[in-house]
């Protein structure tokens, strides 16, 4: 073989070589359809993205359905995930301290949002467990624990003293949403109208949802909700101005003490309380003692933290979730 036939086959070989890789290339993009690749921490960002995303975007939850939240912690594996998103979505660094430390390492091409970027956050104190109660004997009773209960808290789950459960005032959602528009819409300006759109119709749902919530309980003829899981509805209760009994702290391995449940369960019983509130993909124990002490009925309150498997299996959302929320306090507040 003489050397103008060995150029020409080397040659050959390295453009079929480009061919094949430039083949592989394209396929792969083809198969990802383009779309923008998203790794959120929590469910609402999940659901928030998906909503505002639409078929641009390709977005993981990372918590495996059934997972709770506060006991999550990230595997190898997750930060692989997060390091070859586009976009990685997080709670903010009270809810998800790890997530946060993430971010210090991530992959320089990542885009990181904190989705609790602009929202107003409230404090995490012990007095912020009861709102509006007209006992003030049995509300002091209540404070005299919540400085023991806030150092069992510290150990178990610390929130860096605010409360992060921020999604369930859903202005705060919508704020939420909006940071991750604007993550989205500086990824892939080309399609800024449609992101926007996405957004402005998802406002549209929570300012509906919101409209729901202040129509039913404005007449609710129990102001009380009594939560036998951790505290985590403060925001809602205060923005319909509702009593809120949590008889967790903020984390939900703190165990109540004895006399936190002898004042819950003279408070249900003083004020005709008919239903708790139990709380999703943690142990109903506490909140079926209570029930047991004052023949009340369970109720379920979710968080939305995460999903049970069966939910997401279903592509429940967020929206559905708080609809499902507004049914049962309508019947456990008595709202007919």
């Amino acid at each position: 073989m003489n050397k103008k036939s060995i150029i020409l086959i080397v040659f050959l070989i390295l453009v079929l070589g480009v061919i094949f890789v430039s083949i592989g290339f394209f396929k792969n993009k083809t198969e990802k359809g383009d779309k923008i690749s998203v790794v959120t921490t929590l469910f609402p960002q999940y659901d928030f993205v998906k909503e505002i995303g639409g078929d641009k975007v390709d977005v993981t939850l990372l918590l495996p359905p059934g997972v709770e939240a506060h006991s999550y912690e990230p595997k190898p594996s997750d930060i692989v995930k997060i390091n070859n998103s586009d976009l990685f979505v997080y709670t903010g660094e009270f809810m998800e301290p790890w997530a946060h430390d993430i971010t210090l390492g991530v992959d320089k091409t990542v885009k990181v949002v904190d989705a609790s970027a602009s929202v107003s956050l409230m404090k995490e104190e012990g007095d912020d467990r009861v709102h509006k109660h007209e006992d003030e004997d049995e509300e002091e009773h209540l404070d005299d624990h919540a400085d023991e209960r806030e150092h069992e808290d510290e150990h178990e789950h610390n929130h860096g003293g605010v409360d992060p459960h921020m999604w369930l005032d859903f202005d705060n959602a919508k704020i939420m949403a909006k940071n991750i528009t604007d993550a989205l819409v500086l990824i892939d300006p080309e399609n800024v109208v449609y992101y926007r759109n996405n957004f402005e119709s998802y406002q549209n749902k929570l300012s509906e949802l919101d409209n729901e919530y202040k129509n039913t309980l404005s007449i609710c003829k129990s102001k009380t909700i009594v939560y036998g899981g951790h505290y985590a509805f403060g925001y809602m209760a205060k923005r319909y101005g509702l009593d809120y009994l949590s008889a967790q702290g903020f984390s939900p391995d703190s165990e109540p003490t004895a006399k936190d449940m002898i004042a819950l369960t003279d408070q249900i019983n003083k004020n005709g309380i008919s239903y708790i509130f139990y709380e999703e993909l943690t142990s109903s124990k506490i909140a079926e003692t209570l029930a047991k002490e004052t023949n009340a009925k369970l109720l379920l309150l979710n968080g939305a933290h995460n999903l049970v498997k069966e939910d997401y299996e279903k592509n429940i959302s967020f929206v559905k979730i708080m609809k499902n929320n507004l049914s049962n306090l309508k019947t456990g507040l008595n709202c007919n």
